[in-house]
């Protein structure tokens, strides 16, 4: 792989972070050749991804979603920078703590949590948890009273490429009365959350959803319960195959919406970025395991890589997430073909209808760069299915 190498898919553009990124990437791997697969993440792309959003809304608290990618290097980079974490799990919360992260600066954002779990993180000093039922709050009044509580709305998610309208929130009708509930129990209601969706291409699904939270702040008003803290939640998108809006862009709609919707009361901002932050920071690469063309699919090419739907690309589900890919060949001629995964599972195929084309001098042993994979790539591989080891990061700093 050439250094600085052009990237074939048309709406990977080569912005000049992207392709100074690149270049540090092709260093590390020149140098080190890990074996595939594998996900290398430039943990400087990460820091100015940060500094960015930080200068483009500066009104917000950062809470990076360690879901998106668990390394310690990278957790440790941004807590570094003074962000906070949006964990999901005992199993984040002790890898946070472990890094030297306070407690105080973890929110348990999981509206769907263990009892003991809950008890666990309260006792460890986090004070922050959110909710979207009934049942849940009772939970959290029971194992961590006091505690300060975020009621989750459900919001449109039109535009996302991974919406998350349907597993999580509540209505803004139901949601004052929760907070009431909370509070009738000890719990101390802080604000509402809410998530327009991972990858999300339509910066004005913020305006929507800040519009229906300012209605639930102005309902506990009138009963009595008072709230100051907005969740903005996750979404912000990195750089695919196909082009986004700028950071700008999100930016101006969420600041021009908390002044709209909330006049001269605005309330305390916090924000959960997980895929921004982490997804154009990191390069997947893949090896190529087989070759064929198979006379009962069109006779179209198949290509196997030893990565796949189970090791590191759960995101092509449904091919939802269409990465750039580079090849040693690109700007030869090329052909579409089926891409698929190293396991015995008939669902192991990552591309088939998603217009994907490899160079035809493509062979067995080149290497498959999946561009934008530095995020919910090695933290949804499964652990050993088919045998097949988890998929192994590297992390590394310019020069290392």
């Amino acid at each position: 792989m050439r250094p600085g190498q052009a990237v074939s898919d048309a709406g990977a553009a080569a912005l000049p972070e992207r392709a100074a990124s690149l270049a540090r990437i092709d260093d590390y791997l020149t140098r080190h050749a890990p074996p595939t697969p594998c996900v290398v993440v430039d943990l400087a792309t990460i820091r100015q991804r940060y500094m960015a959003l930080r200068a483009a809304l500066p009104q917000a608290d950062i809470y990076y979603a360690v879901k998106a990618n668990p390394a310690p290097a990278v957790l440790r980079t941004l807590a570094g920078l003074g962000t906070g974490v949006d964990v999901a799990s005992s199993g984040e919360i002790d890898r946070c703590l472990a890094l030297g992260i306070a407690a105080r600066r973890c929110c348990f954002g999981n509206t769907i949590k263990h009892e003991r779990d809950i008890r666990r993180a309260h006792a460890a000093g986090i004070g922050l948890f959110a909710f979207d039922c009934a049942a849940e709050v009772e939970k959290l009044a029971r194992a961590a009273p006091g505690a300060r509580v975020l009621c989750r709305l459900a919001v449109r998610g039109n535009g996302a490429e991974w919406p998350l309208t349907r597993k999580f929130g509540c209505s803004a009708a139901t949601a004052p009365h929760l907070l009431a509930h909370a509070a009738s129990l000890g719990l101390r209601p802080a604000g509402v959350s809410f998530h327009v969706g991972s990858q999300q291409t339509d910066p004005s699904q913020w305006a929507g959803a800040i519009g229906a939270a300012a209605g639930v702040f102005a309902a506990c008003a009138r009963a009595g319960v008072g709230l100051d803290l907005l969740d903005l939640g996750g979404g912000l998108p990195a750089q695919y195959r196909t082009p986004v809006p700028p950071l700008g862009a999100y930016a101006e709609t969420i600041l021009a919406s908390v002044r709209q919707h909330f006049a001269g009361s605005a309330p305390a901002l916090m924000i959960e970025p997980g895929r921004y932050l982490a997804g154009d920071a990191g390069l997947l690469r893949a090896q190529v395991l087989l070759i064929a063309r198979h006379g009962g699919h069109e006779g179209r090419r198949w290509v196997y890589l030893d990565a796949g739907r189970y090791n590191g690309l759960a995101e092509t589900q449904g091919e939802r997430i269409h990465y750039p890919l580079r090849t040693r060949y690109d700007g030869a001629a090329s052909e579409p073909v089926v891409l698929a995964g190293p396991t015995c599972d008939s669902t192991d195929i990552i591309y088939d209808r998603a217009g994907c084309a490899l160079p035809l001098e493509l062979a067995i042993g080149d290497s498959v760069d999946f561009l934008s994979a530095g995020a919910y790539t090695a933290s949804y591989a499964s652990v050993e299915f088919n045998g097949f080891a988890p998929i192994a990061t590297h992390c590394f700093e310019a020069g290392e």
